[in-house]
């Protein structure tokens, strides 16, 4: 269903936007804070630079914010409609749900972020061998 090409590929598999085969993260999520969104300084297949510019990632924040508050809602409506949870008890089920997902919710901004604004190439492994 999600096939190379498409940016929903290259963001649930942490791929390079434009090759789509080089990895984007050096390491697989992890609750270590010095590894939770450490990237390649270029794509290991295509060399696509993924700090276009100086603090590029800083947009990200705004894609975090946007999926915290989409998880918050959710988390809410699942909490107090289905489970039937009161106002409190609601609220430290986002609280702590919230704190376990912040691994996810941070790579997962950081590769949208940049899906954003580098399309796919299908010839962009013939571009770091051209180099």
């Amino acid at each position: 269903m999600i096939r190379k090409g498409s940016k929903l590929y290259s963001i649930f598999k942490n791929k390079c936007p434009r090759c789509q085969e080089g990895d984007f993260f050096k390491y697989s999520v992890s609750f270590n804070p010095k590894k939770l969104t450490t990237l390649h300084n270029n794509c290991p297949t295509c060399n696509l630079k993924y700090m276009m510019e100086p603090s590029f990632f800083f947009g990200a924040m705004y894609v975090n914010y946007g999926l915290s508050v989409a998880l918050f809602v959710a988390i809410f409506i699942i909490a107090k409609v289905f489970i039937g949870l009161t106002i409190l008890q609601s609220f430290i089920t986002i609280v702590i749900v919230s704190l376990l997902l912040i691994p996810i919710t941070l790579r997962l901004s950081r590769i949208i972020w940049i899906n954003i604004f580098v399309g796919y190439d299908k010839e962009a492994k013939n571009i770091k061998s051209e180099r």
